[in-house]
């Protein structure tokens, strides 16, 4: 297993703003600096896709501060997010230093994730490997908490947080502002602290987000792994 493909539903759902954890360095508003991986070349392919379950937001960043997004396969629905095929040194480099962790680790826990759906790192946000599909015959891996949405306090994630959680939404799926605004308003996390015209507020125009006018494509899902 040389390639497969990350799953991202959070921040990394811009491209940019992956590009730190790649390539190193501090994204705009952030308060974290990133190592980079040891390969550094950009994601082969990058396409979007829609996962069962959804996206909610809790606890509190200590590179943005307020709420992060993860992802609960349980809850109803699907999940927007993005897919970029990386190598499998990429992907470990990539979750070490999501867990504040060193790269440079081969991580075989992805082995484990990929034949039984699911491996655990360890107790912390994101430190929970799940497999959550499969395309062009490779796995689709995305990492997360080890609870789900209902076991913790839902937290509304900060404003520049979520401004980039909406621009990769609508460079990666081609959503329209009013589309972005109604996929976010729901979430949880969101639903009760952002209303519909702050979010609104908060997008940027279509030209500096690489965004689209139109709906998802209708392809986009992926072939769905259940364990």
């Amino acid at each position: 297993m040389e390639l497969l493909w990350y799953v991202a539903y959070g921040s990394n759902l811009h491209a940019a703003r992956l590009g730190y954890y790649l390539a190193g360095g501090r994204p705009p508003g952030g308060l974290r600096s990133y190592p980079g991986c040891r390969d550094r070349r950009p994601p082969r392919r990058t396409v979007p896709v829609r996962i069962p379950g959804g996206v909610y937001f809790a606890g509190e960043s200590r590179a943005w501060t307020g709420g992060m997004a993860f992802y609960d396969p349980a809850l109803p629905g699907e999940a927007a997010a993005r897919g970029y095929l990386l190598s499998r040194a990429q992907f470990a480099d990539l979750a070490a230093q999501e867990m504040y962790r060193p790269p440079g680790d081969d991580l075989p826990a992805l082995d484990v994730a990929v034949a039984d759906g699911r491996a655990a790192l360890g107790p912390g946000r994101y430190e929970t490997l799940l497999r959550v599909g499969t395309r062009d015959g490779l796995p689709m891996l995305t990492f997360t908490a080890p609870w789900r949405a209902a076991d913790v306090t839902w937290t509304p994630p900060a404003p520049v947080y979520l401004r980039m959680i909406a621009d990769g939404l609508r460079e990666a799926h081609g959503w329209s502002p009013a589309g972005t605004v109604d996929y976010l308003a729901d979430r949880p996390g969101i639903a009760g602290h952002w209303t519909r015209p702050r979010l609104a507020a908060l997008l940027h125009p279509a030209g500096e987000c690489g965004s689209v006018e139109g709906t998802p494509p209708p392809d986009d899902r992926v072939v769905h792994d259940r364990h």
